[in-house]
């Protein structure tokens, strides 16, 4: 039978158009096992490694899993900062109060700077002044530190809890009040507050990124929503939905995407359309615990820990609800991408 010249032009049209994109799944797992628990891990794309906080120290991987190297000394640690213009390198340190400086090139360690506030938990690198400040949960406060000299330079007060911090590079720094719902604008020169604004109806905010040419923030709140704010007027223009769980945010200017990892084992993708408008593009599965994340702009990935869990005690009568152990060695780096 002859077929129809309108059936034959839609079969080439299948034919040759492109197959649908896969969505964002796990490519690899990286085994890397050993003791402690984790928080923010940070990717050096110069270098191409990871710097992974295990509680005690800092594991310092491959993009492979591959250890090269060990920060030791890093009691409490939480997160790393870097500053490639100087060679220098910054880990907080929640439990001595301190921040560990070291030698992103030789992975030496050059020295300590004790904060001003307990419980440093964040920490950031702002070229502009090029000063480092850890923000101290317990504390509630912020340390301001010359990167250069190691010394403290002043701190600042805040009256709330700060928790995830972005640096825009002319100056301004901008900090998650988790108790509050606030994001804090600071000038990272005089190290004064300019603005506190409001985050309704986001709560409990705790990973932030930014999109430095449209001036956007993104913020995740543990109330499954992400606030994406105007960073000049402190406008909440969108708030799309993300996954339970969320402590980390993430946006790649490469693609216009932004990322939320979320405990519950999922990834949430949400599209840039323009300024103001976002697409919630899918939910993509990774692993229960994959909470943080760091990503690599050159290639788009995303590298997410996380662990197996031993079941959850059950707590006592009124007791409060106790976290699953982690399974020993179980600890792993799952690589995300297309």
């Amino acid at each position: 039978m002859r077929m129809p010249l309108a059936s034959l032009a839609s079969l080439l049209l299948l034919a040759t158009a492109p197959a649908p994109a896969q969505g964002l799944h796990v490519l690899k797992t990286l085994p890397v096992g050993g003791p402690g628990g984790w928080d923010y891990v940070t990717l050096d794309s110069a270098r191409h490694r990871l710097y992974v906080p295990r509680f005690d120290r800092v594991m310092v991987l491959d993009l492979d899993g591959k250890v090269v190297g060990t920060i030791p000394g890093t009691e409490g640690v939480h997160g790393v900062a870097l500053a490639p213009d100087l060679d220098r390198g910054f880990t907080s340190n929640g439990r001595s109060q301190s921040v560990t400086i070291f030698r992103p090139s030789t992975l030496e360690v050059l020295g300590r700077m004790k904060a001003t506030g307990a419980g440093p938990d964040a920490i950031l690198y702002d070229p502009f002044t090029r000063r480092v400040f850890s923000f101290n949960g317990q504390g509630k406060d912020i340390t301001a530190y010359d990167a250069e000299k190691g010394t403290v330079v002043g701190s600042i007060p805040l009256g709330h809890k700060p928790e995830f911090a972005v640096a825009d590079g002319k100056g301004r720094i901008f900090v998650n009040l988790e108790d509050a719902s606030e994001v804090a604008v600071l000038d990272a020169q005089t190290l004064k507050v300019l603005h506190t604004w409001p985050l309704a109806p986001v709560e409990e905010p705790s990973g932030m990124a930014m999109d430095r040419r449209h001036r956007r923030l993104f913020i995740v709140g543990r109330n499954r929503l992400m606030a994406v704010m105007d960073a000049d007027s402190g406008k909440v223009v969108a708030t799309p939905a993300i996954g339970a769980g969320a402590d980390a945010a993430a946006f790649d200017p490469g693609t216009g995407t932004a990322y939320s990892s979320n405990g519950e084992g999922t990834l949430t993708v949400v599209r840039q359309d323009s300024p103001d408008a976002y697409t919630v593009l899918e939910q993509a599965p990774t692993q229960r615990g994959a909470r943080t994340m760091a990503l690599d702009e050159a290639t788009h990935r995303l590298y997410l820990p996380t662990a197996e869990f031993q079941p959850a005690p059950v707590p006592a009568p009124g007791a409060p609800r106790q976290r699953p152990a982690m399974v020993p060695d179980s600890f792993r780096i799952l690589v995300v991408g297309r």
